[in-house]
């Protein structure tokens, strides 16, 4: 889009040729009031505080695209008696409660009420009564909702869940008319339209309300008291509680978050996290960001006895640090200390398999590191996303995905054996292509035949498909190609949609890939490594390789891996013949919530997170100290990660922790992405077939980890989560115990429970309940055959 030169009350400004002018003026700090609008979202129009004067004519400011020369103003006197007669209608009625209610001292309602001075109310009407309801988390009171749908708008654009709606509460309720003739016309429309509607729950064609994620993104936006979650409604003042700023803990997208925290109580001056904020505006949480808070490591103590264990297995041992990505970078830089001062071995098969693909990628893409990031994805036009269930893996990939579909009119191709029925929902212009477990080779090579015309290969490019061709004895040319195509579809199971896709591929010039831990953990992933290195190089792909923990790729970026285990090991937050964890078992560390410390996120920064609460045990930094690698604080390593992988030589302390105004993610820093040697790679084709039931290893949608669970609104027993169509094909029911035997004869008794979002004959085992071992049912790869009988079948 071109520059352009546009004036706000006065200023010149440099913009974007149809960006809007409201989101112009917050990159520049102007304000224009809005109490409706959200960046990101589509503009509603309900509030039209944000009106202004374009070159002589009134106009809305989230809605109207900015053109080269206009002159705006925003702050005549007729825009501000107009703003102030909108401000005493959201005031009629509206109950005054300030002293008690959720939102006092935060609430927009109550800014904007101040800022327009509103000390007299010239309009009245009868007021009615409206019901308080409770939806999950959240607690909707009515009586205080001034209908600017943000919510509704979230929920559609950013979440993609579409569960909310505004509905009439009937003509009746009208404003009356003569107020038409009396008043400023904008003001009487959304007083209108305030007194005829309300918020509900989108619901059945019986009348049943439709279940949601239960991100609490509508509780977040609500600019009133109207929607709060409902175990923080009574609980405490906003002034009281202390801000943090941190970043979430549970999942990749280290979504910027706010722990708020205030002592307990006057008996109990220990502090305690009330709740979770979020910088709603720029990123969306997931679940378990917003409510998986207190995992904390609480009744930590000191054991000087444990300690020296600890310390005397890793100075003479020789044995296996066995851990996982829930740790800081600082923690994982201490570990790979260890391992080369004292011989050790360390082990995480999550960040090994993400290492090792990233290095077979490197090969092809001529860089180190992916060049997509979550904000390519929501800003691009054609987005492919292969091998991941998106909105259980990566929810804030998902909800880039749908805000690309929804705001950018993108189309996407949504690769995965089980179908989603939320994302079927997303758009229109989503094709769900939902191809056989083991197939995701065929649909790679699919991809690179369909993007990739065969006219604009490289030399080394055109060797892997010649490679290919021939494994289906055919010669490279554009007829012979189209059989092979024909072949694949066949593969992957698919009825040949080629041509669809080159139909919604029409004028799309802004490509996104998204690769999910299938593609990384499947027998076949070093052929997909080239295959989507050679994508992100040639077919004009930005890749996102989705990280599957917390820090998976900051620990495979700092620590030297290793694939075996030998010798006795030492679990971190994993059980070892030794162990030390966070969640209550063995020797005392911390949780994340207790850490200072910087995560590498999906986005490849460098961000810092803080800890919330106190915490009375060892820390890894402590063990590493006692021999005889020293540093006073953990965070003393922040500046000396390894810059040969990316890293920045920044103390702890000069890191930045929020956006800017105009929504850039400035927390942090973006690691440095290097060049690597494009090399010829011998390519081969293999087909993976699964027969019997097929069993996925996922988490639902609330859970990532023992550390979500922990959380006390997130806590659940771990159960076999199926489809419809996979229980009743079974003979089985929802709730029914049932008897899971593996091929290698492993053996698990627990419930089965329906996943009313999944569709198509599959079932999956979670990994976040740790009274359930589930990974001796797994090979690497995430899909495998079980036997699965009601417990009754073997009476």
């Amino acid at each position: 889009m071109a520059d352009i030169t546009i004036t706000i009350n006065g200023v010149h400004l440099q913009a974007k040729e149809n960006e809007t002018i409201l989101n112009i003026a917050r990159a520049n700090g102007i304000f224009i009031p809005a109490i409706c609008y959200l960046s990101c979202c589509s503009p509603t129009l309900a509030c039209r505080l944000c009106m202004a004067d374009v070159d002589g004519k009134r106009v809305y400011t989230c809605n109207a695209k900015a053109k080269d020369g206009q002159v705006i103003v925003t702050n005549t006197p007729e825009i501000e008696a107009e703003r102030r007669a909108i401000m005493e209608v959201y005031a009629v009625n509206h109950p005054l409660e300030c002293g008690v209610c959720d939102k006092s001292g935060e609430c927009e309602l109550q800014n904007y009420v101040h800022e327009t001075k509103i000390n007299n109310q010239r309009y009245s009407v009868a007021n009615t009564y409206r019901d308080v309801q409770n939806w999950g988390n959240i607690r909707y009171d009515a009586s205080l909702c001034i209908v600017c749908e943000r919510c509704v708008t979230v929920c559609k654009d950013k979440i993609g869940e579409a569960a909310l709606k505004t509905v009439p509460r009937g003509e009746e309720l009208a404003v009356p008319k003569e107020y038409k003739d009396i008043m400023p016309k904008d003001a009487y429309a959304v007083w209108n339209k305030m007194q005829k509607s309300l918020i509900d729950k989108v619901r059945d064609e019986n009348g049943n309300i439709v279940d949601c994620v239960r991100c609490g993104e509508c509780s977040a936006v609500c600019p009133t008291g109207a929607l709060v979650e409902k175990d923080f409604h009574y609980i405490s003042n906003a002034w009281e509680l202390k801000r943090i700023p941190a970043a979430n803990p549970h999942s990749s997208d280290c979504a910027p978050i706010y722990y708020e925290v205030k002592q307990q109580s006057i008996d109990n001056p220990s502090p305690k996290i009330y709740r979770v904020q979020s910088e709603y505006n720029f990123m969306p949480l997931s679940e378990a960001a917003r409510y998986g808070y207190d995992f904390e490591n609480a009744n930590a103590i000191k054991n000087k006895e444990t300690f020296q264990d600890v310390v005397n297995f890793i100075k003479n041992s020789a044995g296996t640090i066995l851990f996982n990505s829930f740790i800081t970078n600082e923690e994982a830089l201490i570990l790979q200390k260890l391992k080369e001062r004292f011989s050790l071995k360390l082990v995480n098969e999550d960040a090994y398999v993400y290492k090792r693909f990233l290095k077979a990628m490197s090969k092809c893409s001529g860089h180190t590191l992916y060049q997509g990031t979550l904000e390519s994805i929501q800003k691009s036009d054609f987005i492919v996303t292969v091998g991941s269930m998106l909105r259980y893996d990566a929810p804030n990939a998902g909800y880039a995905l749908n805000s690309a579909l929804k705001m950018n009119r993108a189309a996407a191709l949504y690769c995965h054996p089980i179908k989603d029925k939320v994302v079927q929902g997303f758009s229109k212009n989503l094709l769900e292509l939902n191809y056989r477990p083991g197939s995701e080779e065929a649909l790679l090579y699919l991809l690179l035949e369909i993007f990739t015309p065969l006219s604009e290969l490289d030399d080394t490019t055109s060797e892997y498909l010649q490679s290919f061709h021939a494994k289906f004895n055919k010669t490279v040319d554009s007829n012979e190609a189209k059989e092979v195509t024909s072949k694949l579809w066949d593969i992957v199971g698919i009825e040949n949609k080629s041509a669809q896709i080159e139909t919604m591929m029409s004028g799309k010039n802004r490509f996104s890939l998204i690769i999910g831990e299938d593609v990384l953990t499947h027998p076949r992933w070093q052929n997909m490594a080239y295959i989507v290195g050679t994508l992100e190089r040639l077919a004009n792909f930005k890749a996102v390789i989705i990280p599957t923990q917390t820090n998976t790729l900051g620990v495979s970026l700092i620590c030297e891996l290793d694939e075996y285990i030998e010798g006795k090991t030492l679990g971190y937050n994993r059980f070892g013949d030794m162990t030390m964890s966070a969640f209550g078992y063995g020797f005392d560390m911390p949780a994340l919530n207790q850490q200072e410390g910087t995560f590498t996120n999906i986005d490849k920064r460098a961000v810092p997170t803080n800890a919330a609460l106190p915490y009375d045990g060892y820390e890894l930094n402590d063990i590493a100290s006692e021999l005889g690698i020293w540093a006073k604080y953990t965070i003393d390593y922040t500046k000396k990660l390894p810059v040969s992988a990316g890293f920045k030589e920044i103390a702890f302390d000069d890191l930045k922790t929020d956006f800017d105004n105009a929504g850039n993610d400035v927390r942090g820093y973006a690691l440095e992405i290097q060049s690597a040697d494009i090399s010829k790679t011998p390519i081969n084709f293999k087909n993976v077939t699964l027969s019997g039931d097929i069993v996925y290893r996922l988490n639902p949608v609330s859970q990532f980890s023992f550390f979500t669970n922990q959380a006390s609104k997130l806590n659940r027993k771990g159960v076999l989560f199926a489809s419809k169509e996979f229980i009743d094909s079974h003979n089985l029911f929802s709730g029914q115990n049932v008897k899971i035997t593996s091929r290698n004869g492993a053996i698990l008794y627990l419930d089965i429970e329906e996943d009313k979002n999944i569709s198509g004959e599959f079932a999956y085992l979670p990994t976040f309940d740790k009274m359930l071992n589930v990974y001796p049912f797994f090979e690497e790869y995430r899909f495998a055959t079980f036997t699965i009988k009601g417990v009754y079948d073997d009476e």
